[in-house]
Formats: C-alpha cells, structure tokens, sequence
C-alpha cells in the first residue's frame, strides 16, 4: 500500500497492483464446451512443468507455458489476445477475490472479536468466550456458533473499491483501500456489476 493525491487534492491510501498481461490461451464455446468463458494463462513457467495437453494449447498459440491457468466467464475475446491493465479505466469500481492472510487457529477475541472477562478478583474467565449453549434442552450447541479455530486462508472479495489511477506502461492498477492476500499474491480484479 502507498498514499496517492486525488483530483480535488484529498490524500487518500491506495494498493498498488501488478497486472500481468493475462493471455487468452483457449475460448469456451456453448456449442462444444456447453457454456462461453475464455481461459487466460499468466507467469511464466518452464516447459517440463507443464502437462502435456496444456502444453500443446501454448504451442498452437505460440505463447510460452504460463504458470496459473483461469476460466472467466464474464470476459469475452478470441485465443491469442492480451488482457492488461489497460481493460480498466480510472473511476471504475472493481471487486477484488484473494486468497487472506492465514493466521491459525486463534480465539474468539481475536477472531470475532469478543470482550475479555474481567482479569481480578480470581477470575478465570480472561480471554474465553463464555457461555456457549443452553442447559438440559436443548443439550448441544448449534452450528454456526462463534467459536475458536482456524483464522483466515479463506477466499475473500473486496468489494466496490474505486480505481484511482491506471498506467498500462508499468503495468499497475492502482486501487483505493486494501486487498486482501499477502504481497505477490495472486488476484482477481473485476469490475462492479459484472
């Protein structure tokens, strides 16, 4: 994350993205596949690593193998195109999907954020979570209850953030707010409403 200056002047936190040309490497037609997406490859990758149908998909195309192979089905183009940075333009509002940051198995004050007990008096009821169930009926504990586990390493969207500057030169999509991920993580970017 970096601060970029507005139009009007205001100051505002903005995550800086690497675009990658995205290569369309096949297109998925309703007549032969059943449904119309294009798949686009992105990073490069050695040829061994690649398996064999996928490699004769990059030699028809004359690309080199990519590393990380997506089906989109709400973009359209012919086997051969780029998709970059340049598909967007500032002003837009775009929904981003990533893989957050894992963070273990945590407590619930930490993970759903709950309040702690008090911590004199000889208390033992400093950071757990309480009461979780009902006496005799109905004898359990119902699904969905907020409790410890594992946090993050999930696939979350970020939704309607603003991009606030494009430059197809360096490849970078500057967008207001935070994404989820670590850096170098891989990222979906789509436009709102799409």
């Amino acid at each position: 994350m970096t601060q970029a200056f507005q139009d009007d002047g205001t100051f505002v936190g903005v995550t800086v993205i690497e675009v990658e040309p995205n290569f369309i490497t096949a297109v998925r037609t309703d007549n032969e596949d059943g449904y119309e997406a294009v798949q686009v490859g992105f990073g490069t990758t050695s040829t061994r690593k690649v398996n064999r149908p996928h490699a004769g998909q990059f030699e028809k195309h004359e690309t080199p193998p990519r590393k990380y192979l997506k089906e989109l089905r709400d973009v359209s183009g012919e086997a051969g195109e780029t998709i970059g940075a340049d598909a967007f333009e500032k002003g837009d509002k775009v929904h981003v999907t990533a893989v957050s940051k894992g963070k273990g198995f945590q407590g619930t004050i930490k993970r759903h954020g709950f309040a702690r007990g008090p911590k004199s008096h000889g208390s033992h009821n400093i950071r757990e979570p309480g009461s979780v169930g009902a006496s005799a009926d109905p004898a359990r504990i119902f699904p969905g209850k907020r409790m410890p586990g594992q946090m993050g390493n999930k696939n979350v969207t970020v939704r309607n953030l603003e991009v606030v500057a494009v430059d197809s030169e360096r490849n970078e999509l500057w967008v207001r707010g935070g994404v989820p991920g670590t850096k170098g993580s891989v990222v979906k970017i789509r436009k709102a409403g799409e």
